[in-house]
């Protein structure tokens, strides 16, 4: 679906649809009060029956309004005389793409420019949102299913807006569609079944990706290749599958060559059994979103790329498939990481910290600016933050506050949570430098301090996206496409783009 954005009279536009908002109380803004002139009054004749109380996100869909070259008009309630929160928002902008979903139009023009939502001043930060509602409501997942949906009439939205606002409009639609774009890349390979998105599955998309762009380079280190870097935490996560581990590397340079890279670290466990330490069966299916990490790192990129950012990115993924066998590794057994620390496995359903552990000592070798790790972690992050907030833990306070901003901005939001030395402690083992769980009292805030002691090298954030990368259960459970948003509106803020 295409965004374009103009400055021109709501009255004046021919078009299938066009969207004006109405308040509480039948309340008409400038546009909505325009059109309502153009039509003789129509709108507010048909508002006085009752029809629409203008809460926020209800429609009332009008056809062949006089006076209007526009076929259908549709108005959306807007809720009371105030700013929308970003919630209401994008409920509201939802409400509206699911309506013209489901028309015969090819094309609608919004014009919901006299809208305020606060805390975003300017255009930019409203229509970033709205922008990105509206294409990823277009998202569908359906090449397993033998009917296809039936093709979509919508083909374009315009928005509409002042003049002297077009240029941020334009940018916030530029962003947000990128940003969509990496979004849905991020959704289909979470949504793909495990049988066919495997670790050298992952290792083809990025192979397919550095073809489609000249300026990435692609590396991919095969099991011989992590046994032989030491990676004995890494590989032992891998090792009872038929399916081999693969660490990707890709590589971005938008940026002039002597500065140092960003880098993101993704954990890719395209299938958690749990391991020796086997998970329950009852919504085990849903154990194939668990790389979700690396696929929000593929959809950063993705985004990045589509805008060309003038920085230096690594991309660092993690992938394996956790699996119980012969060969599998068990709970007791010590192995060797990269760094030359010890690790006791005393759960292998722990996993996620053995391939990322790696993966950061790793990512020593490029100097970077900064090193964020995502990974859907713990299951104690989401009893701790619910399914609504990325939990955040580093040890840069200035880096934890960046990303903390950017969940803001881009409406992607995380929550920090300590690192006390306190909980250090409930990592030691008798036998090995560290063990691999620390009990069950916090238990995401255990995993970072596991993490932490690979990471001290650089400036190092972990977000745990356990709650936030899928919706579980249910007809509408899938891939979210977190966190995307928050991490290129990092990206953005360092590029200053």
């Amino acid at each position: 679906m295409e965004l374009v954005v103009k400055s021109v009279a709501a009255v004046s536009v021919k078009t299938a649809t066009l969207v004006v908002p109405v308040g509480e109380n039948r309340k008409l803004g400038t546009t909505a009060k325009a059109v309502d002139d153009a039509s003789g009054g129509a709108i507010s004749t048909l508002l006085k029956r009752g029809d629409l109380a203008g809460k926020p996100g209800q429609t009332l869909l009008l056809h062949s309004l006089p006076g209007l070259k526009a076929e259908r008009v549709l108005l959306v309630g807007s809720g009371k005389d105030e700013a929308l929160g970003d919630r209401t928002w994008r409920k509201l902008a939802a409400s509206v793409a699911g309506v013209l979903k489901g028309l015969g139009g090819s094309d609608a023009v919004l014009a919901l420019d006299d809208l305020a939502v606060s805390g975003r001043d300017g255009h930019y930060g409203k229509y970033r949102l709205l922008a990105e509602t509206l294409l990823d409501s277009n998202y569908l997942f359906d090449r397993y299913k033998s009917q296809k949906a039936e093709p979509r009439a919508l083909k374009k939205i315009t928005l509409l807006t002042a003049k002297a606002g077009q240029a941020e409009v334009e940018r916030a639609v530029k962003h947000a569609s990128a940003i969509a774009t990496g979004m849905a890349f991020t959704r289909d390979l979470g949504n793909l079944p495990p049988n066919v998105c495997h670790p050298s599955f992952l290792a083809e998309q990025a192979k397919d990706l550095g073809k489609a762009h000249k300026g990435l380079k692609v590396e991919v280190l095969d099991e011989k290749k992590i046994k032989d870097l030491g990676m004995g935490a890494f590989y032992a996560v891998g090792q009872g599958s038929d399916q081999p581990p693969r660490l990707i590397v890709l590589s971005y340079q938008g940026g002039k060559k002597s500065e140092k890279p960003f880098v993101l670290v993704g954990k890719g466990i395209t299938f958690d059994t749990g391991g020796i330490s086997l998970k329950p069966g009852a919504g085990m299916d849903e154990m194939k979103y668990d790389m979700g990490g690396a696929a929000s790192v593929f959809g950063t990129l993705r985004a990045v790329l589509e805008l060309q950012l003038p920085i230096n990115l690594v991309c660092l993924l993690a992938c394996a498939e956790n699996m119980p066998s012969g060969g599998a590794s068990r709970p007791g057994d010590i192995v060797t990481t990269m760094s030359g620390q010890t690790v006791e496995i005393l759960n292998t359903d722990a996993e996620g910290r053995l391939v990322l552990c790696d993966a950061l000592t790793y990512a020593e070798r490029f100097k970077p600016q900064a090193v964020i790790d995502i990974a859907t972690l713990t299951g104690a992050c989401v009893v701790a933050l619910g399914g609504h907030t990325s939990g955040l833990m580093g040890n840069n306070d200035e880096l934890i506050g960046q990303l903390l901003d950017a969940g803001k901005r881009a409406d992607d939001r995380a929550w920090q949570l300590p690192l006390f030395d306190e909980y250090q402690e409930q990592l030691d083992s008798p036998f090995a430098d560290i063990a691999n769980i620390g009990g069950p009292k916090g238990g995401a805030i255990t995993a970072g301090c596991f993490l932490s002691r690979f990471a001290k090298q650089y400036n190092w954030a972990h977000l745990d996206i356990a709650g936030t990368a899928w919706i579980s259960g249910g007809k509408d459970k899938g891939a979210s496409g977190r966190p995307v948003p928050l991490l290129t509106q990092y990206l953005l803020d360092r590029a200053g783009a």
